[in-house]
């Protein structure tokens, strides 16, 4: 069976580390752990690898399109390689949970995320899998949109390095073994439980 595994976020080196970027890391993370690199797919906007979880295939994508603009290559893919979006998973930041927590859910609201409301507009239904990565909001009355285009700070960048690599694994236990358990088993962190 094959999943599309999608890590949002914003292209070019300048935007490679920051908050906005984290689902972009999670993909990276998994294709780098397989020994995978990228590579441009033709005619769409999208970079791919492949790799393996089980009897399971991940085609592990990133859009090289801004994150606004993500839902279009994401459905073209989808629709190109046959994968119905209930076998798609979003990997992405999510400012609404604290930094550092992370949840796996299926569908809901996109809390006004950009970057997934183009993703539901571009697969056509919000009914797919979701890994949000909790960055936090911003001090004071600091703008979110330029908070998440900051770096995470050196003090975060440990506790950073681990949500990446655990949202990695959630992403394996997502696909090997059902939400259910993935949830169970990876949802930690602030308050309101899995599908907050």
């Amino acid at each position: 069976m094959t999943w599309l595994v999608v890590g949002l976020g914003n292209p070019g080196e300048n935007y490679s580390a920051t908050r906005h970027n984290a689902g972009s890391m999670v993909v990276e993370a998994l294709a780098r752990s397989a020994g995978e690199r990228f590579r441009k797919v033709r005619f769409i906007p999208v970079e791919t690898a492949e790799i393996s979880e089980g009897d399971e295939r991940l085609i592990l994508a990133r859009p090289l399109t801004f994150m606004n603009e993500s839902g279009p290559p994401v459905g073209s893919l989808a629709k190109r390689r046959r994968v119905d979006p209930s076998r798609v998973v979003v990997v992405h930041d999510e400012i609404d949970l604290p930094f550092g927590s992370l949840r796996v859910k299926l569908g809901g609201s996109t809390a006004g995320h950009q970057g997934l409301n183009s993703v539901v507009s571009g697969l056509r239904t919000p009914d797919f899998y979701r890994v949000r990565l909790g960055v936090g909001r911003p001090p004071g009355r600091q703008d979110p949109a330029d908070f998440v285009l900051e770096p995470f700070s050196k003090k975060e960048r440990g506790e950073a390095d681990v949500l990446v690599e655990d949202a990695a694994d959630a992403v394996r236990s997502l696909v090997r073994d059902g939400l259910a358990v993935a949830q169970d088993r990876y949802n930690r962190g602030g308050a309101g439980g899995a599908d907050s």
